[in-house]
């Protein structure tokens, strides 16, 4: 890179403070971006809450211009949190390239597939493991209701800790705890010691989901994001159905201990490319990828690159360089302060009231499908007669469905976002983003639920029925494969809403997402047995269906009254941004 690109890049970022307007799109500097696009440190590289003059008269102004009060025609086009401040000619929401970006999804994917792998890959060994520690099929059992109220606990912690801290140390730490949890389980004799790693292990791997829809709003736009985060959540949903065909396996052959062994296996070989290759993305931290990141967010390709232009550049632009990126980051990290990460953060998004809405709904759909899953080894194994291994690879139309539903939902949610756009008359721009506090997502986002959950809520009460009267293994088989293809999309579509009504802390979204989903998940499977054992398999599944079907005009409130909370907690959190710009220019001087 030149010394007059430095040189104009340090005059530029000389400019910067967290609220500063100035913009050097004159000699941008050289980033990775889609299409030849290029965008400059100063203005690329920050937020997009940091371009105003200062936090006060940029919250006063968004104030101004809110859609309830009388405003010129000229002062319209308020931006909203994702997006405050860009314009269509604005730095790009994203500096990563295509390329790169399915590279860091296809990790988000990958690390999400470890919490319920580890959760249903445990399924076979659940007899011997009873045997061998000499307990009973309830005290075993407890360590699965254990391990899903920890798969709700954890991401809270995970969550605020990636929104503020970044993804990278997050994923580290998770991992860590992941890794030596199952080395521990490989090597326990007792069953308190089962107990207790089994609530480590999830601990260490729940968080992997909530990060990973972080980051999937890190670097897609609205516009995109439908199609990112289904490929995202790809590896969360094979979980489930690859678990217990691996769990079969490992158990039959080589006994209980070697699911963890191959576990920690597995995750170890996950931190190599990890470590070596996968960059920071949250915007907390590196803007929109354009500023380099510090000390444990960088990954070592980061760290070569800034050691390799240390030594090949001359002393003079070596300097302009150094000095532009640390007022770059500067300017970011007076944004951020560090602390012990806060699970309360969690409740306060659940008590907002177009948020608390989606997560209800979302977590007995979650629920429902899981009564299915979880209640499949007993009543496969009473109808059809079924050992380990062949209720293992039962759980294979599950996996073909939520893998499907994972590819084409995602596809879906964009095509919907384009054509709500165009019915609204908003230009879609996929590069920067779009301005969300006036776009209907609620609208386009819940308009691609209504057909699959239907259907899924329809698949859900014919099961029943089908292993009622123990029809041939092929009608439970088919239905299962529509009830992961349907009931899996459907809650998709709701988590990618909840990153788009939360873009501001997409991680913290989705620790609340977990926390509920999960404690409503625990709930269900903890008494599904004993629902089909008194009901019966048909009203059982039934009962079920009817609460999804009953309570699915939640969405309908959504839809109608959700823009409505958005916007009012929109204007909150500028009031807030105010109070705060004013306290710290207070302090300032």
């Amino acid at each position: 890179m030149s010394s007059q690109k430095y040189a104009h890049s340090r005059s530029c970022v000389d400019q910067i403070e967290p609220h500063s307007p100035q913009k050097c799109g004159d000699s941008p500097r050289d980033l990775d971006l889609e299409d030849g696009e290029t965008a400059s440190v100063g203005e690329a590289g920050l937020t997009s809450n940091q371009q105003d003059s200062t936090p006060a008269t940029h919250a006063h102004s968004l104030l101004k211009a809110s859609p309830s009060v009388e405003k010129p025609k000229e002062d319209q086009g308020i931006e909203d949190l994702e997006a405050i401040g860009r314009t269509q000619s604005g730095p790009a929401y994203s500096v990563f390239s295509k390329r790169k970006k399915q590279y860091i999804v296809f990790m988000t994917a990958w690390a999400g597939f470890f919490s319920p792998l580890s959760a249903n890959i445990y399924f076979p060994a659940l007899n011997t493991l009873a045997q061998d520690l000499k307990v009973s099929d309830e005290l075993i059992n407890l360590t699965l209701t254990s391990y899903m109220i920890f798969q709700g606990l954890a991401p809270t912690m995970f969550g605020d800790l990636a929104d503020m801290a970044g993804r990278r140390p997050a994923y580290f730490v998770g991992f860590i705890v992941y890794i030596g949890a199952n080395i521990g389980l490989a090597l326990q004799n007792s069953y308190v010691a089962l107990f207790l790693l089994r609530c480590l292990q999830s601990s260490g791997s729940s968080g992997t989901i909530a990060l990973g829809n972080g980051v999937v709003a890190d670097i897609s736009s609205s516009a995109e994001r439908g199609m990112y985060m289904g490929f995202a959540t790809s590896g969360p949903m094979i979980g489930p159905a690859v678990g217990p065909i691996l769990g079969g396996v490992l158990s039959q052959f080589l006994g209980w201990r070697a699911i963890f062994w191959f576990l920690t296996i597995m995750a170890s070989a996950y931190m190599i490319p990890f470590l070596i290759i996968f960059p920071e993305t949250s915007r907390n931290v590196v803007g929109n990828g354009s500023i380099l990141p510090q000390g444990w967010n960088m990954s070592l390709l980061n760290y070569l690159a800034a050691r390799k232009i240390s030594h090949t550049e001359n002393p003079i632009s070596r300097t302009d360089s150094v000095d532009s990126q640390r007022l770059a980051q500067a300017a970011l990290a007076r944004k951020r302060h560090l602390r012990w990460p806060n699970p309360l953060k969690t409740i306060h998004i659940i008590l907002e009231k177009d948020v608390g809405i989606i997560l209800l709904f979302n977590s007995l759909v979650y629920t429902a499908f899981y009564d299915v899953t979880s209640s499949l080894p007993s009543l496969f194994a009473d109808t059809y007669g079924f050992n380990d291994l062949q209720i293992g690879l039962a759980f294979i139309p599950f996996g073909v469905g939520c893998t499907v539903a994972s590819i084409i939902c995602g596809r879906f949610m964009d095509m919907n976002y384009r054509r709500v756009a165009k019915q609204a008359g908003i230009t879609v721009d996929r590069k920067r983003g779009d301005n969300m506090r006036t776009f209907p997502i609620e609208k386009a986002r819940i308009q691609v639920i209504w057909p699959q959950l239907y259907v899924g809520i329809l698949a859900t009460l014919c099961y029943g029925w089908v292993m009622q009267v123990r029809a041939p293994l092929a009608a439970p088989l088919i239905l299962q494969f529509i009830i992961g293809l349907c009931l899996t999309g459907s809650f998709n579509v709701m988590s990618t809403m909840l990153v788009d009504l939360y873009p501001q802390s997409p991680a913290t979204a989705t620790a609340a997402n977990n926390l509920v989903r999960c404690l409503l998940g625990a709930g269900g499977t903890a008494i599904i047995i004993q629902m089909i054992d008194g009901m019966g398999r048909g009203w059982c599944f039934t009962f079920i269906a009817a609460v999804v079907f009953f309570t699915s005009p939640l969405l309908w409130v959504e839809l109608k009254w959700g823009p409505k909370w958005r916007e009012e907690r929109a204007i909150r959190d500028l009031k807030r941004q105010e109070v705060n710009a004013t306290l710290h220019q207070g302090e300032k001087s």
